[in-house]
């Protein structure tokens, strides 16, 4: 039966009866309308999967464009920290190079900036609603890309403060970026391929990675006689090149804004928590049959007696071993990952360059032309680990998610994470000397791990097993968790990679990595299987009983 007919009838109590409909059975009907949905084409949802993770519908347009500008702003700072250093401190003691506190200040800002995103946007989708904060962040982002890169100095300011604090700014954007996609996928996806929805909007951030990647190769090479005629001591066509690097990034968050604003309202948030489950079964229906929704903005907003979000019922909830190990489970295993996650990912240059890869120019060439072989090489070898770990990663982890399970593949990755992490950094010395393919090879191959492995699943798994009016709020607590151990991870190494000489220590920030990834293996376990489970059964709340008095009108 219709909820639309349904509620033509009178509804009293929430037990069927004469002239009454059962509220709980209702609500139960429409979300299983959501969990067993098929396209309007006809074909199995599990068929159109495929076609939405290639971006090919709507949702997946509106979902993934902005995770892809996410990742590219993120990881553009590893290639333009350098470009800006030869820029800046060419006259300094620095000899173009940034100093460490320069390149932490400007690698740490935007995941501090995150931090906050995920907390702030986390806590307010829940209390306002998903759609009315999707497309805010996108604006924060384009805002803080474009001051980047216009950013100047003079006597009263620095550019690297300058820099900082738009990084900053963008990061809490791009912080709320993840509770949102997040949340907004798991509350519209069909049980049996949400995993796969989850992990294609996800894998976007490995196109945006690549793509910062190959946009630096561009403009460096585009510039390559302009920056060879430069003098040794004036970097000046560096200048154009990461600035072109940065502020290119604002163009795929300016097509993603338009998609974000035109999203509807998930219809659990607008059961679960606005707790209108008359509106909610019409979204149901518009949004399964014309992908959108209509609003009837005179009719009178009709709630329920349902759980409310509340301060004491946040801690009843968690406070149960059960719920609140859950989230300590997902908190710490992004917590742990993020560590050796943005250590590698936001220092790769360094890391290359300390091994020996790249950055050796002929003996006898000018300095300009060094300066350009290493922005050049950098490039390819951010390319390289790109297209041969980065991305392979994801979509591997898009073809088993929904029949392997999220937790074998969060614990099988953190294993070889273990594994790959610890060879790289015992044998670092014998790499260097011997066989620097061999290590740009175990590069590549954590960095697969890491994406067909935990870095998928610590953002799935934390938008599926919440319930809907906790959902948002305790995944931007568990991502927040991950960029605390980020910010950890680029503290540490700056402080102790020149111990003993330039990059001495690189060799020992790999086996601390390898042994927080160890970690992540005991906080797997906390974690329960998610695959062909509903949201509400992940909830453990009763469903039976969700709903438990008769609804109430209140003005709209």
């Amino acid at each position: 039966m219709s909820l639309d007919i349904a509620f033509e009838k009178e509804s009293q109590p929430t037990s069927p009866g004469p002239g009454s409909v059962d509220l709980n059975a209702a609500r139960r009907g429409a979300l299983a309308e959501i969990d067993n949905a098929k396209v309007r084409t006809g074909c199995d949802f599990a068929d159109a999967g495929t076609f939405f993770a290639f971006g090919g519908s709507r949702c997946g347009a509106r979902l993934t464009g902005e995770l892809y500008t996410d990742a590219y702003d993120i990881f553009a700072i590893n290639l333009a920290s350098t470009m800006i250093g030869y820029v800046y401190n060419a006259q300094s003691g620095a000899n173009g190079k940034l100093t460490s506190n320069q390149d932490l200040g400007l690698k740490v800002a935007t995941p501090v900036g995150t931090l906050f995103g995920q907390l702030g946007f986390g806590y307010l989708a829940d209390v306002y609603g998903r759609k009315k904060l999707y497309g805010i962040e996108v604006l924060v982002i384009i805002t803080a890309t474009i001051g980047q890169a216009v950013a100047g100095h003079g006597p009263a300011v620095s550019l690297i403060a300058v820099l900082c604090f738009w990084r900053f700014i963008m990061g809490v954007g791009i912080g709320g970026d993840y509770p949102l996609s997040a949340t907004i996928t798991s509350e519209f996806a069909a049980t049996r391929i949400r995993g796969r929805m989850m992990t294609a909007v996800f894998a976007s951030q490995g196109w945006g990675q690549l793509s910062a990647a190959l946009v630096s190769l561009v403009v460096v090479s585009a510039f390559k006689q302009q920056i060879l005629a430069d003098p040794d001591h004036y970097a000046h066509h560096i200048d154009f090149c990461w600035r072109l690097l940065i502020g290119l990034g604002a163009v795929p968050g300016g097509i993603a804004l338009y998609f974000r604003l035109t999203l509807p309202e998930t219809p659990r948030f607008t059961m679960d928590v606005e707790r209108n489950v008359k509106q909610a079964s019409s979204d149901v229906d518009a949004f399964l049959s014309t992908g959108g929704y209509v609003h009837d903005y005179e009719q009178q907003n009709v709630r329920v007696d349902a759980p409310v979000a509340t301060r004491r019922d946040f801690f009843a909830h968690f406070g149960k071993w059960e719920n609140g190990k859950v989230l300590l489970g997902t908190a710490y295993s992004w917590f742990a990952l993020d560590v050796a996650f943005y250590g590698l990912g936001l220092n790769s240059g360094i890391i290359l360059g300390a091994i020996g890869y790249g950055g050796t120019a002929p003996k006898g060439t000018t300095l300009a032309f060094q300066r350009w072989k290493n922005m050049h090489d950098l490039s390819i070898g951010n390319i390289i680990l790109s297209v041969a770990g980065l991305i392979p990663g994801y979509w591997v982890s898009f073809l088993f998610i929904d029949s392997w399970g999220r937790k074998p593949i969060q614990l099988m990755g953190f294993i070889m994470l273990t594994i790959t992490l610890t060879i790289m950094g015992f044998g670092f010395r014998a790499f260097q000397a011997h066989s620097v393919p061999a290590f740009v090879f175990m590069y590549c191959l954590t960095n697969f791990f890491q994406n067909f492995g935990p870095n998928t699943t610590t953002f799935i798994i934390p938008g599926e097993v919440f319930p809907t009016r906790y959902r948002a709020t305790a995944h931007g607590f568990s991502a927040a968790s991950g960029k605390f151990g980020a910010i950890i991870a680029q503290v540490m190494a700056f402080k102790l990679k020149d111990r003993g000489g330039p990059n001495n220590w690189i060799n020992h920030l790999l086996e601390i990595f390898a042994l927080f990834m160890l970690t992540g293996i005991f906080s797997t376990l906390l974690l329960p299987e998610t695959k062909g489970k509903s949201l509400e059964e992940l909830s453990g709340e009763d469903q039976d009983n969700f709903i438990r008095s008769a609804p109430v009108k209140v003005d709209a």
